[in-house]
């Protein structure tokens, strides 16, 4: 598996780069979002992803080791192969990939090209866990917080063991600090997930 490469810049375009190694030409398939981040220097580095299919071997190119782990999760979904895994890349920055499925926005990642309703929910879904742990050092955190985490799974875990299914309590707990913000105590968060019940 090829992890990165990094050498002369040969070409350069909204959709691929050339990259030189050694005397060796890479074509790697990339985002505008990389394309965008590119040096205008000749040397650079890219992330490398090498998909392989039947009738093709295709090296994909990432500015970040986030936009890299992003495209992972998101060719990871069934009905989301790599170019519509480019295409979300290309339309949304990782923060805002990332932030869309924690805050569960369909209507965000449902705007890209050739992405609808059900493949939004999926993405949403399987995802929402994974991103909200992060995508790497250079990506942004959306999560509230390392104090509002802890609370919030010292609440989650109390209403578990007061009853709450947890998907349900997550679901409950995240629509209270979306509400009321996230500076709630254990006891707050607890108190309004036991009155909206």
């Amino acid at each position: 598996m090829i992890a990165y490469l990094d050498g002369k810049l040969a070409q350069k375009d909204p959709t691929f780069v050339i990259i030189d190694v050694g005397g060796v030409g890479y074509e790697l398939r990339i985002s505008l979002n990389t394309y965008g981040q590119l040096p205008t220097g000749e040397r650079c580095k890219l992330f490398t992803h090498q998909h392989i299919k039947e009738d093709a071997h295709t090296l994909y190119g990432f500015a970040t080791i986030a936009e890299k782990s992003a495209f992972l999760h998101l060719i990871s979904i069934s009905g989301v192969g790599p170019n519509t895994g480019l295409m979300i890349l290309s339309s949304l920055t990782v923060q805002e990939v990332q932030q869309a499925i924690v805050r569960e926005d369909v209507r965000t990642i449902q705007q890209v090209k050739g992405i609808g309703a059900k493949t939004a929910q999926r993405i949403i879904l399987e995802l929402r866990d994974k991103f909200r742990k992060g995508l790497g050092p250079d990506a942004v955190s959306v999560t509230f917080g390392a104090a509002h985490n802890t609370s919030r799974e010292e609440a989650l875990s109390a209403l578990v063991t007061l009853g709450f299914a947890k998907n349900v309590a997550e679901k409950t707990l995240d629509a209270i600090i979306k509400r009321e913000g996230a500076s709630l105590t254990v006891e707050d968060m607890i108190k309004f997930a036991l009155k909206s019940s």
